[in-house]
C-alpha cells in the first residue's frame, strides 16, 4: 500500500515538473533541488527520485555526476530525431486505427483542426495540435504505442513553448484537412504519406529567434 501511495505521489510530482519544463517555467541547465521539491508537494525522498527517474525516460531532465538533476538541454539534431521518430510511429498507430476511425472520431478530430486554426495563443494551438494527432491514432488498439507517442508529444510540445517564446502567428493547417479528407475516402496511404511528411517537416525549416543567430531556429508545425 505504501508503495502504491509513492507511485501516485512520483506520478504527482513528475506531471507538474514536466509541464513546467515544457512550458518554460524551467529552463535548460536549471537544477532541480531534490529537497525543495519533497517539501513543495509534501513527500519524501523516495517519490522525488522515482519522479526524476520518470522525467529523465521522457529526456525532460538528465542526472549529472556531482551536479545532480537538471533541465535537459537540446539542440535543432534532437528536435529533427523526435520529428523522425514521431513520424514512424504516428504513422505506424494510423495504419492500425483507420479501419477502426468512425465518423464520431474523425468529427471531433475536425473540431481539434478548426480549434487549432483559430488558436490565439501557442498553448491554446498545442492543446488543439495534440488532441487531433491523439485522436486520428486513438483507435488503433497499442497501448504501448500510444504511451511513446504520448511522450514524444511531450518533447515536440517543450521545443514549441522555447521556440515560439516571444511570438505567435495564427495559421491554417492545411494538412490536418488533407488527412482527415483523405481518411473519410478510405485512402489510409494517402493519409500516412501526408501525416510522415507533415510531422518530418518539424525541425527542417528555420526561424529565426529573437537576440539568437538565425541558425539556431526550428518550425514547430505538427
Amino acid at each position: 500500500m505504501e508503495k502504491e501511495h509513492d507511485d501516485t505521489i512520483a506520478s504527482r510530482i513528475s506531471r507538474a515538473l514536466a509541464e513546467r519544463i515544457i512550458h518554460g517555467e524551467l529552463t535548460p541547465g536549471a537544477r532541480l533541488a531534490q529537497d525543495h521539491i519533497a517539501e513543495e508537494f509534501g513527500a519524501s525522498h523516495v517519490p522525488v527520485r522515482e519522479a526524476f527517474r520518470r522525467l529523465e525516460a521522457q529526456g525532460l531532465v538528465v542526472s549529472i555526476p556531482r551536479r545532480g538533476v537538471r533541465v535537459a538541454s537540446f539542440d535543432l539534431r534532437q528536435v529533427r530525431e523526435v520529428a523522425e521518430m514521431r513520424a514512424a510511429l504516428e504513422v505506424l498507430a494510423l495504419r492500425h486505427a483507420a479501419p477502426h476511425l468512425t465518423g464520431a472520431v474523425l468529427d471531433a478530430a475536425e473540431q481539434a483542426a478548426t480549434d487549432a486554426d483559430d488558436a490565439k495563443d501557442v498553448r491554446a494551438w498545442e492543446e488543439a495540435n495534440r488532441r487531433f494527432h491523439r485522436l486520428i491514432v486513438s483507435t488503433c488498439g497499442m497501448p504501448r504505442l500510444l504511451s511513446v507517442i504520448d511522450d514524444l508529444h511531450a518533447v515536440s510540445a517543450r521545443f514549441l513553448f522555447v521556440a515560439w517564446r516571444a511570438t505567435w502567428e495564427a495559421r491554417t493547417d492545411h494538412d490536418h484537412r488533407a488527412i482527415l479528407t483523405t481518411l473519410r475516402q478510405g485512402d489510409v496511404g494517402e493519409a500516412c504519406r501526408i501525416l510522415e511528411r507533415h510531422v518530418q517537416w518539424i525541425g527542417r525549416a528555420p526561424m529565426p529567434l529573437p537576440g539568437r543567430p538565425e541558425t539556431e531556429g526550428f518550425a514547430i508545425v505538427g
